[in-house]
């Protein structure tokens, strides 16, 4: 009994889309804690964070069942069986019970643009991967953000330029999160943004926005280009090069890359 326990909550865990969430609650952690939240605050902004990020991860898994089990996704607890919908349906209720609760326990302007935000999410699931706007839920997602996490600790909504590098690295994240799973989706009936461009096509542009993203993060904070931005700039422009030359999984890679200096960046500068 206890192993099948065990089994039961690694696949939960897995069907939660555990990568982004926690990358995501980790985010809103640190520009807490880097804008001087509380203790409290910064653990509650992380509740608010996770649990929001697993009723998205978890409704993303139930909308798409039958789609995953057309693809063989043996990845996917939902489609091979591992998991009955009945059981994420009701993890799912709890984790949403609870992100209303700690995103209200931030206040009312953070929780109720959180749960906003996390209304986006299920949005996406429900309808816009399907259309040209798919990006458009990841860009309000990552660019609303920092403006909660603001809101809560230091009641005023934090600087613009946050707002549109978050929106910038949302969109490209969106871009490369769908490459590797294009044909499996066009089969099934999503045809997003990315899946218009193609996969090439689709590196490119979430190259170029996140670059255009590292200048934002660098240079709008202190209206200059300092050493800090050359080397950012110039780490950056490296991982291009770089994306531009590699096969295969190469230029995915590098776009990872570039997202990951952004992120770094974004709190450094905050």
């Amino acid at each position: 009994m206890t192993g099948r326990r065990v089994t039961t909550a690694a696949a939960l865990i897995r069907a939660s889309h555990p990568e982004p969430g926690i990358a995501v609650s980790l985010l809103a952690m640190i520009l807490a804690v880097t804008w001087e939240a509380s203790g409290g605050t910064t653990a509650l902004i992380g509740v608010a964070a996770m649990t929001g990020q697993l009723t998205v991860g978890w409704s993303n898994d139930l909308i798409d069942r039958d789609r995953d089990q057309r693809s063989n996704r043996r990845d996917k607890p939902l489609a091979t069986g591992v998991l009955q919908p009945a059981l994420v349906r009701g993890a799912t209720a709890l984790s949403l019970a609870a992100t209303v609760g700690a995103s209200l326990s931030l206040g009312v302007r953070p929780g109720l643009l959180h749960l906003t935000l996390v209304a986006t999410g299920w949005a996406y699931n429900l309808g816009f991967k399907r259309t040209v706007l798919s990006w458009l839920p990841y860009a309000v997602c990552f660019g609303g953000l920092p403006v909660v996490v603001s809101l809560a600790a230091r009641e005023v909504a934090g600087p613009e330029w946050t707002i549109i590098a978050g929106a910038l690295l949302g969109t490209g994240a969106h871009l490369v999160n769908a490459v590797p799973d294009l044909e499996d989706d066009r089969r099934t009936g999503v045809v997003g943004l990315p899946h218009r461009l193609g996969a090439r096509r689709s590196i490119n542009l979430a190259t170029a926005l996140m670059l255009t993203g590292t200048v934002v993060t660098v240079v709008v904070p202190v209206s200059s280009v300092d050493l800090f931005a050359v080397v950012v700039l110039a780490v950056s422009g490296a991982l291009l090069v770089v994306g531009q030359l590699a096969s295969g999984r190469g230029p995915f890679r590098a776009v990872l890359g570039i997202a990951l200096v952004n992120v770094v960046a974004l709190l450094l500068r905050s």
